[in-house]
């Protein structure tokens, strides 16, 4: 009757659900109490997850492809001796780097990495995060040792190992053999033989009777209904239910999560297993599974009002399981509990709940405030680095739209970004074309900012500039300058601005631009801004006007004119009268120097234009027309084209 009880309990449907992250409750259900009588309780010491290795060769080899850009990262914060503990770990958080088992193994097994730099990590996590460090890790440091030839090194590592239960694996036998018998080190070949025997010998056994038992449990569990004759049978395997034993029996269960509950109540009910913080634990992993969410957030409450916190490694695997599956709500319940609890999340991992939050279909903005609110609460401080990462996911799906209520939300929060940082999501935006955002995102820092945001300024006009965007460039600029005033900074702005409106064919807006800036603002441009704006005014050979008023605006800054430009110009397709009205302009006295004429009358000739020459020397004043190196000029072309049809007509008789 007993059991018939206890299977409506567990697979019944389920009441409506309370609050996930309540306050930890001291008192069982009065159905649960009657269910599952319990012994007088003992707290539990804490008890470390630990993976227990045998010393059969490893079942993965890690191939030296490339390192990962989080180990590379971790490799650097070692590459130098010294720093804390805390001081390594604040690196490590800025650069938002989640030291896991698996990157701990990927570094250590990866041949390139460093000898000294794998010790400085090992040791560190050893020290910080022990529990991180598995029967693999321990061995491929021992191989690190061995290639390395320390011995001494090699030996103390094998009697810290022997004091955790780890065997030495036969991966790292044969290394460490090979290694003895080329150096002559005999006595340390036999030494490691005799270690190696008895250690295989010790651990095989203990793993086949613990694999032996497990298997036979775990048989007896799925094959039938729970009942009288499943715990008959149980009982009867006589098994010493340790820590090991549940937890792997809970693991192959995983598939019913259902009758791995009933295992565990049963065992509980019975007294032959108190639980422990690694069997609560992995149970929790079981009951995360689809369709399990409500029974998953009564046990680990329960769990936590039993003194039990979830581990690291746990919280990690369940959130990766919510996030996969798209359950972002239930992930971020996962963070609030995990926070509240002993083994709080770090940095990294806040962001990377935020990071996934703002890839999902939709952003909801609700969760993304509230896991910022968790995070703050806890004592923590956003940073640049932060907002760099969660800007890197929102470009990465095309979001940037999004950026403003990221920013806003984080700055509620406490977030203070800095100038390099709004200057850069200044550029994304513009760059990307986000024109509206850009806007809404510069109104935003004038009324959130009482000092200068002229970097940021700078920066957007760039990204418009790079998206070939003169016009809203233009804008941004005039802007700016009512703002923030035409600074020195603000000419090579100008000369960006007019490059991109000349590179997209608007010489005459670039024009009106400059016009505008010189005459209403003060802004004195650079030579070669005018240089380059006169140039492509005459190219397009319509706007010669404009082109003499920007040598009047070059005159009045003590800029000498751009005669090349328009020599060029007037020689190949300009007119007399245009001649006349450049040599006019180009000096405050009437006319210029004669070398200016000259060098005109000389363009003229040599494009072949002689009628266009002599048109423009007849309008040219009296002294121009009788300067004596002017005659020869015109005299020595004159001759030579007489010499030339000479020679043409006499070849042609």
């Amino acid at each position: 009757m007993r059991n018939q009880w206890l299977r409506l309990l567990l697979l019944r449907c389920h009441t409506p659900s309370q609050p996930r992250v309540a306050q930890v409750r001291h008192l069982r259900s009065f159905t649960s109490a009657i269910l599952h009588p319990r012994a007088p309780h003992v707290t539990p010491k804490p008890f470390p997850l630990r993976h227990h290795f045998t010393s059969s060769p490893e079942s993965a080899v890690y191939p030296p492809k490339p390192l990962s850009e989080e180990a590379v990262q971790l490799v650097d914060a070692f590459a130098k001796s010294g720093g804390s503990i805390d001081e390594i770990k604040l690196n490590l958080d800025l650069k938002n780097v989640v030291v896991t088992h698996d990157l701990i193994l990927s570094v250590l097994g990866h041949p390139d990495t460093d000898s000294d730099v794998a010790k400085r990590i090992f040791d560190w996590v050893l020290k910080s995060q022990s529990e991180k460090l598995s029967s693999k890790s321990y061995n491929l440091m021992l191989k690190i040792f061995n290639r390395s030839g320390l011995v001494k090194e090699t030996w103390d590592m094998i009697e810290s190992m022997k004091t955790k239960g780890f065997g030495v694996s036969k991966g790292a036998f044969i290394e460490m053999s090979e290694k003895f018998q080329k150096d002559g080190l005999s006595s340390d070949v036999e030494k490691l033989n005799e270690l190696f025997a008895s250690g295989s010998k010790n651990n095989a056994s203990k793993l086949n009777d613990l694999e032996k038992i497990c298997s036979s449990i775990t048989k007896i569990v799925k094959s039938e209904v729970w009942g009288d004759a499943v715990e008959k049978q149980l009982l009867e395997v006589g098994a010493n239910f340790s820590s090991d034993l549940v937890t792997k029996v809970l693991e192959n269960l995983e598939i019913d999560p259902n009758k791995a509950l009933i295992f565990f109540r049963w065992l509980e009910g019975s007294n032959l297993f108190e639980h422990d913080q690694r069997s609560y634990n992995a149970m929790a992993r079981v009951l995360s599974k689809e369709d399990h969410t409500e029974k998953f957030w009564r046990f680990v409450n329960e769990m936590r009002s039993e003194g039990h916190e979830m581990q690291k490694d746990t919280y990690v695997r369940i959130l990766e399981s919510f996030v996969k599956r798209k359950m972002m709500k239930d992930a971020v319940d996962l963070y609030e509990f995990a926070m509240i609890g002993g083994n709080k999340p770090s940095s990294p991992d806040c962001i990377f709940l935020l990071k996934k939050i703002v890839v999902g279909e939709e952003l909801d903005m609700d969760l993304f405030s509230r896991v910022l609110g968790i995070f703050k609460a806890s004592g923590n401080v956003l940073t640049d680095s932060n907002l760099d990462s969660i800007i890197k996911s929102l470009t990465s799906v095309g979001k940037m739209t999004e950026c403003n209520g990221i920013m806003l939300a984080m700055e509620e929060h406490g977030y203070v970004p800095s100038d390099s940082s709004r200057s850069k999501i200044a550029f994304k935006l513009s760059k990307g074309g986000k024109t509206e955002e850009a806007r809404e995102f510069m109104d935003n820092l004038s009324t959130t900012r009482n000092d200068s945001d002229y970097g940021t300024w700078v920066s957007l006009i760039k990204g418009y500039c790079e998206a070939r965007n003169p016009d809203e460039a233009s804008r941004s600029f005039r802007e700016m300058v009512e703002k923030e005033g035409a600074s020195f900074g603000a000419q090579s702005l100008l000369d960006l601005l007019v490059v991109t409106y000349c590179r997209e064919n608007k010489p005459l807006d670039a024009y009106k631009f400059v016009s505008e800036m010189v005459n209403d603002t003060g802004l004195s441009p650079w030579n070669a801004t005018y240089k380059t704006l006169t140039s492509k005014l005459l190219t397009e050979r319509m706007y010669f006007k404009e082109a003499i008023d920007v040598m009047t605006m070059m005159k009045n800054q003590d800029y000498a004119p751009d005669l090349a430009s328009f020599v060029r110009y007037l020689s190949k397709t300009g007119s007399a009268e245009e001649a006349i009205v450049f040599t006019q302009a180009m000096s405050s006295k009437r006319f210029p120097s004669t070398d200016v004429f000259l060098r005109l009358f000389d363009a003229y000739l040599k494009a072949g234009r002689k009628s266009e020459a002599q048109d423009f020397l007849s309008k040219c004043p009296s002294y121009i027309k009788s300067h004596a190196d002017v005659l020869d000029l015109f005299y020595s072309r004159k001759s030579r084209g007489t010499k030339t049809t000479a020679v043409a007509v006499a070849v042609a008789v």
